[in-house]
């Protein structure tokens, strides 16, 4: 035998062995399992993002209701808090984490090398199914604030709240307000859900509706609204809630509809950002994911706000955002707006007794017409309908 051919049956041999370790070895290594990407990768341009950032070294706090960090789409990824929601439940009862988890993975499926920190401040039970009572406990400790608060003080770059409350009347809260100001000066974008209101009138849900808080819309498919989606003036952006696949609690994977989802997604495109920019203010988010979006026609509106977040282009936008034009400035002002007189602040103007008396009177005399004015459209009333009933043959039994 040549020395040319041994030298291909030695090289092949080398071969043939490199190649069955390779394999043994990709056999044996235990893989990552991920959340299944759905429509809403292709509706986000998450493949042209992920090619820009993977969220590596960003740390996104889910305020949830907690998140089971041993499902295989999360394991080694997160990092659990307090529970400020203080029910009794714990982490592997199935009323613990449905809704956290499948938030958390939704925020991996789009920034896959970010960190999660698990924060629980809510339950799994929709509002209406709790009871006054435990809604009265809940408000005298805000776990919402608190949740706020541990974040920002824990390293968490962004925070997400797949969370809010519908009402008419609004549920502002200053515990809540206060938090996020802190939040926004120390450097933290936080997003929330927009609402399930759908296009209910007055329906507000907090706290997309405060202020620095970058409320997320609801698309379907086809890019339209969905239609639980909250339609109101607070909404900034957009992203996928229909049918998307979540983590589950009890393990595996189901789909859920909602503006949750399209926050936590949303969340996760601001963790590409951060990821490739760190020195990203709150307020150079905001700009270039609104900058960025696919604007729906007619332009900004309470429908989806500026439109659907186009991540790849918002990824490659954060490495050259706007200026931040919303640095604290000095007041440079006088130290008083106006000068001292000396009147002591309790001081009350007493009240002339004349301009009292001719102002009762008056009040008199108007409440006298109103009630002449009742009681003349009353006589006419019955007037009318005793002449209808001799005209009209009532159908049934009449009694005047």
């Amino acid at each position: 035998m040549s020395p040319a051919v041994k030298f291909r049956i030695l090289r092949a041999t080398c071969t043939a062995v490199a190649l069955t370790g390779l394999l043994c070895t990709l056999a044996t290594a235990p893989a990552q399992a991920a959340t299944p990407v759905g429509w809403e990768g292709t509706a986000l341009g998450l493949s042209a993002a992920q090619q820009r950032s993977q969220g590596q070294g960003v740390t996104v706090a889910v305020l949830d209701s907690g998140v089971y960090a041993n499902h295989p789409a999360l394991k080694g990824k997160v990092t659990t808090g307090p529970d400020y929601r203080k029910d009794g439940l714990k982490e592997g009862d199935p009323k613990w984490g449905g809704h956290g988890t499948a938030m958390a993975s939704d925020v991996l499926k789009v920034a896959p090398k970010a960190k999660i920190l698990s924060v629980r401040v809510i339950d799994d039970k929709h509002e209406e199914e709790r009871s006054q009572k435990e809604l009265e406990e809940s408000r005298k400790d805000n776990p919402i604030a608190e949740g706020i608060e541990y974040a920002v003080q824990h390293g968490a770059n962004v925070i997400s709240m797949s969370l809010g409350s519908e009402d008419m009347f609004g549920s502002y809260d200053k515990d809540e307000a206060a938090a996020l100001a802190h939040a926004a000066r120390e450097g933290v974008t936080v997003l929330a859900s927009a609402g399930n209101a759908g296009d209910v009138l007055n329906g507000v849900s907090y706290p997309a509706g405060y202020p620095g808080v970058i409320a997320v819309a609801a698309t379907q498919q086809n890019g339209r609204r969905a239609e639980f989606s909250t339609v109101h003036t607070y909404n900034d952006v957009a992203a996928p809630g229909i049918a998307i696949i979540g983590a589950s609690n009890t393990g595996g994977y189901k789909p859920v509809d909602g503006t949750s989802p399209a926050c936590a997604l949303a969340a996760g495109v601001v963790a590409l950002m951060y990821a490739k920019n760190p020195k990203l203010t709150p307020a150079q988010v905001n700009d270039v994911l609104i900058a960025t979006t696919h604007r729906p026609a007619g332009g900004g509106s309470a429908v989806l706000g500026y439109g659907l977040i186009n991540a790849a282009a918002a990824v490659k936008a954060a490495a050259s955002p706007p200026k931040d034009m919303t640095e604290p400035v000095a007041y440079k002002g006088k130290e008083h707006l106006a000068t001292p007189d000396g009147t002591p602040k309790t001081k009350h103007v007493p009240l002339e007794q004349s301009l009292w008396m001719t102002g009762l009177v008056a009040a008199g005399v108007g409440l006298a017409f109103l009630l002449g004015g009742v009681l003349l459209a009353m006589s006419g009333r019955r007037k009318i309908s005793a002449a209808a009933v001799g005209m009209v043959q009532p159908q049934g039994s009449f009694t005047g």
